[in-house]
C-alpha cells in the first residue's frame, strides 16, 4: 500500500489558509518565520490577515501556497506520514521537490516569488488569458485551439482530468476557442480570473530568466521520486530538477498523466497537502484505483486519518504513529 503526497498550485489561495497548522505546530510556525526572513516581509501576516488583493498577486501567491503546503507536510511528518512518491500541480511541483529534499525551503520560497514576477512580466496585463473547457476530450480541444489561433497563440495549458482542460494564450484567440468549444458540444467553457497565460509559449521569456534564478541555488537528488508536470516522468537525480522546472513554465501541466503514473507506481492513497481540495476532486475524475484525502488544517487531518484507517487506506508507518498519538480508527 503506497502513499503519495500531491501539492496544489495557484487558485487554492485564501486569506486564513494555513492558520490552523501554524497555531498547532512549532514546525509549521518555524517555516513561516523562515519564509518571512527569506522574502523580507511577514508572509504569515499576509496569509492569515490579507489584504486579499495583495495575496492574489502571483508574486505573493506563489510563496504563500508553497509555505502553507510545506508547513502542512511538516505536520504530517510529525504524525508519521511519509510519502513514497510526490507530485505537485504547476507551482506545487516546487513544494513536492522541497518535501522530497531536492530544494532547500528558503531557496524555493525566493525562487517562486521571482517566478511569479517573471511570469507576470512576460506578457502585459490584458494581453493574455486562460480558460477552462469542460466535457471535451484532449484531441478535440487541441483541434479547437488550432482552429481558433488565426496567427495568434492559443494551446493546452493544463490537462486536469480527461474532460477538464485549461487553455492559454493571446486573449482574443482564447475567446475564439471558448466560443468554438461551446459550438462543438463542450459542457461549460469559461474564462479564468488569472493575470497571465500560464503554461503557454507566451511564457518562454519567463523561462529564460527563471533559468538564471535557478542556476544560483544548490539542488540535491530527491529522497523520493517526484513526478514531473512536463512529461509525467520521475525526477530521481539532482541533474533532472532544474531543466524540467525551466521547461514547466511554458509547457502544459499533464496532471492526468501524473496521477496515472503514480497509480502505475503502486499508489493507492493520495493526500492533497496544502490549501484547498482541487486535486482531490480531480482525482475522482481520473482514476477509481486510489483514494484521495485533502489535508489543509488540523480538522481535515484528523478526518483524513480516521477515514484512511476505516477504509483501509492507512500506510503502515502512519497507522503506527496514530496508535502512539491516540487517534482512533
Amino acid at each position: 500500500m503506497s502513499l503519495a503526497f500531491v501539492f496544489p498550485g495557484q487558485g487554492s489561495q485564501a486569506v486564513g489558509m494555513g492558520r490552523g497548522f501554524y497555531d498547532a505546530s512549532a514546525a509549521a510556525k518555524s517555516l513561516y518565520a523562515e519564509a518571512g526572513e527569506a522574502l523580507g516581509f511577514d508572509l504569515a501576516r499576509l496569509c492569515f490577515e490579507g489584504p486579499e488583493a495583495e495575496l492574489q498577486l502571483t508574486a505573493n501567491t506563489q510563496p504563500a501556497i508553497l509555505t502553507a503546503s510545506v508547513a502542512a507536510a511538516a505536520v504530517l511528518a510529525d504524525r508519521g506520514l511519509a510519502p513514497a512518491i510526490a507530485a505537485g500541480h504547476s507551482l506545487g511541483e516546487y513544494s513536492a521537490l522541497v518535501v522530497a529534499g531536492a530544494l532547500a525551503f528558503a531557496d524555493a520560497v525566493r525562487v517562486v516569488r521571482r517566478r511569479g514576477e517573471l511570469m507576470q512580466e512576460a506578457v502585459p496585463v490584458g494581453t493574455g488569458a486562460m480558460a477552462a473547457l469542460m466535457g471535451l476530450e484532449l484531441a478535440v480541444v487541441e483541434q479547437i485551439c488550432r482552429d481558433a489561433a488565426a496567427g495568434e497563440v492559443v494551446g493546452v495549458a493544463n490537462i486536469n482530468s480527461p474532460v477538464q482542460i485549461a487553455i492559454a494564450g493571446h486573449k482574443a484567440a482564447v475567446e475564439r476557442a471558448v466560443a468554438l468549444a461551446r459550438e462543438r458540444g463542450g459542457k461549460k467553457s469559461v474564462l479564468l480570473p488569472v493575470s497571465a497565460p500560464f503554461h503557454s509559449p507566451l511564457m518562454l521569456p519567463a523561462a529564460g530568466r527563471l533559468a538564471q534564478e535557478l542556476a544560483r541555488i544548490s539542488v540535491s537528488a530527491p529522497k523520493i521520486p517526484v513526478v514531473r508536470n512536463v512529461d509525467a516522468g520521475l525526477t530521481t537525480a539532482a541533474a533532472e530538477v532544474v531543466p524540467f522546472l525551466i521547461r514547466q513554465v511554458a509547457s502544459p501541466v499533464r496532471w492526468t498523466e501524473c496521477v496515472e503514473r503514480m497509480v502505475r507506481e503502486g499508489v493507492t492513497t493520495f493526500l492533497e497537502v496544502g490549501p484547498g481540495r482541487v486535486l482531490t476532486g480531480l482525482l475522482k475524475r481520473i482514476t477509481e484505483a486510489a483514494r484521495g484525502y485533502a489535508v489543509e488544517d488540523p480538522e481535515s487531518l484528523e478526518k483524513a486519518l480516521a477515514r484512511m484507517a476505516a477504509e483501509g487506506g492507512m500506510p503502515v508507518s502512519a497507522a503506527g504513529a496514530n496508535a502512539q498519538n491516540g487517534v482512533n480508527g
